[in-house]
Parts: C-alpha cells; sequence; structure tokens
C-alpha cells in the first residue's frame, strides 16, 4: 500500500499538532546536523548517484539503508560518518552496468550469477570514485569509500568498522516493509516466504549487535503481521 503521509481521521477530536515536538532522537533529514563536515555532501553526492539506482528499485532501497546506517552510527561514534554515509548511497549504483534483465539472476535464491555480484562491485568502484571527485570530496577519504564499495557483498570479512555498518545497513535493509515488498515482488514470493529467505540471508550475516538487534526487532513485527489473528483484525 502506498506510504500514509497524511491522517485519514482525527479521533481525538482536537488539534494536537502543538504538542509535537520540532526535533526528536532517531529522526534525521538526509543531511546531517549542524556543524558536521557531511552538511550538504550527501545532497551533492544523490543526484550524482541517483541517475545510476533506477534498476530494480535500488534509489528507495539505497535511500533507507542510509536511514539504517545513520542509525547503526548512533552506536559507533568511533566510526567515521563520512566514510560510511557516502559509502552506503553509492554501494549499488554499479548494478546499472548490469543488464536489467540479468540483475535478479544475479541475487536469486538456490544459485545466483556471483560474477555478476562481482561486476556491479567493480563498476560501482568506478563510478563511485568519478561522483566522490565531481562532489568535491577528498582524495584520501574517498579512497576509503571506494575500497567499501569494492567488496561490500563479496568480501565476507569486513575491513573496519564503517565496512561493516554499510554491510550491516544494506543486508538489514531486506526485512524493513520495503524491502520485504520488493523480495516478494522479485521472486514471486508471499510476505511468509519472503521474511524467511531475507532472515536466512540476513541473521547470521551480521557484523555489528545494533544491527543484529534492529534485524530481530523488524522480523518480529513482520512475524507478527503474517499470525491470523492479526490478519483477522480490520486494520492497515
Amino acid at each position: 500500500m502506498p506510504l500514509k503521509l497524511t491522517p485519514s481521521a482525527n479521533h481525538a477530536g482536537r488539534d494536537l499538532t502543538a504538542s509535537v515536538p520540532a526535533e526528536a532522537d532517531g529522526v534525521f533529514g538526509l543531511a546531517c546536523g549542524p556543524g558536521d563536515r557531511l552538511e550538504g555532501e550527501l545532497e551533492r553526492i544523490w543526484p550524482r548517484a541517483a541517475v545510476h539506482l533506477k534498476v530494480r528499485s535500488n534509489d528507495a532501497h539505497t535511500l533507507y539503508a542510509v536511514a539504517i546506517a545513520r542509525s547503526l552510527l548512533a552506536a559507533h561514534p568511533e566510526a567515521d560518518a563520512s566514510v560510511v554515509l557516502p559509502a552506503i548511497m553509492l554501494h549499488d549504483v554499479g548494478w546499472s552496468q548490469v543488464p536489467e534483465d540479468e540483475v535478479l539472476e544475479a541475487i536469486a535464491p538456490g544459485g545466483g550469477r556471483p560474477e555478476l555480484v562481482l561486476l556491479h562491485e567493480k563498476e560501482g568502484a568506478r563510478l563511485a570514485a568519478v561522483i566522490l571527485a565531481d562532489a568535491g570530496v577528498p582524495v584520501e577519504r574517498a579512497d576509503r569509500i571506494v575500497d567499501i564499495v569494492d567488496g561490500h557483498d563479496s568480501r565476507r570479512e569486513s575491513l573496519s568498522v564503517e565496512d561493516a555498518i554499510v554491510k550491516d545497513a544494506d543486508k538489514v535493509w531486506r526485512l524493513s516493509p520495503h524491502g520485504l515488498d520488493t523480495v516478494m515482488d522479485w521472486f514471486g514470493l508471499d510476505r511468509g516466504q519472503a521474511l524467511r529467505l531475507c532472515a536466512s540471508r540476513v541473521q547470521g550475516h551480521l557484523f555489528t549487535d545494533a544491527a543484529k538487534a534492529l534485524a530481530r526487532g523488524l522480523a518480529a513485527i513482520e512475524s507478527a503481521n503474517l499470525w491470523p489473528e492479526r490478519t483477522a483484525l480490520e486494520l492497515p
């Protein structure tokens, strides 16, 4: 169903908007806060990345993954956000260089095409280097970002805490509502099948405790959505 942005009713019967805080912990926009060195940088990177992210809903996937990475950074103050966030924003630009009708074959259950996964990583690293240079990212930091993009799927170990957060954010997305909606249509699975597939590909493959907790929470919510008691309720 479409994302609900406005209410369809007001059962309280009065205007309570004045009681809503202007800011809340864990709620953030695209840029980091005032004074952060990433102020404005993601906005410069995003339009350059977005033109390469129109394959198989990678644009929406990327924005959700950026948000997940932001949440994981809160648990890892030692991690460099100026590496993590551009890396997660650019991690999948390389899929634009793989024929669209072969993308799903690369990641399909029961086999896949590992050579295409490697191709999207190599091409992603190449495109990321160009985008980062165009966006004015210093070379030393850009090199660290490109190293993460190149191998973010195929590399089983993490190079650093920044790499671990990028890998985890990418995987945890699969258990989000958008992730499950997307996987269902990719492979013709019902929601329960998609949930079990995604959980098997996420749990046991994460590096950070924060990501493990988030993944279990998302899986628990989706499990409840499938209970017959929940499906019997007249709720959205």
